[in-house]
């Protein structure tokens, strides 16, 4: 069974730094390429940042660029997600996932974590 654990979240000022993680497990994900999204109300799902399972090619949203880093963790099947430079906007419910697929839908997602940013 696969599951995708999200943690990290929690309550940050503007400017702060938060990092979060996703724990992976029940597959071979070497394959895979991993994704944040987040949700913040009242808004659709956006991508945030995604990376191979290999820690290749990440890719960023313009409005994380420079502020956001993706990473895959050496020792544990985990991908982390650096965030710093936060801004109330920011704020939302991340989500971690899956996809097998070059494109495509993402296969598997995690329960969501909430970050929330004040000014």
């Amino acid at each position: 069974q696969v599951q995708l654990e999200e943690s990290g979240g929690g309550s940050v000022q503007a400017g702060g730094s938060v990092r979060l993680s996703c724990a992976a497990s029940g597959r071979d994900f070497s394959n895979y390429r991993m994704g944040w999204f987040r949700q913040a109300p009242g808004k659709e799902r956006e991508i945030v940042a995604s990376i191979r399972w290999t820690g290749t090619a990440p890719d960023y949203a313009d409005s994380v660029k420079g502020r956001f880093t993706i990473s895959r963790g050496n020792a544990k099947n985990t991908v982390y997600l650096q965030m710093n430079s936060l801004e109330p906007e920011d704020t939302a419910v991340y989500y971690c996932a899956a996809r097998l697929k070059i494109q495509g839908p993402y296969d598997y997602w995690g329960q969501g974590t909430q970050v929330t940013v004040s000014a």
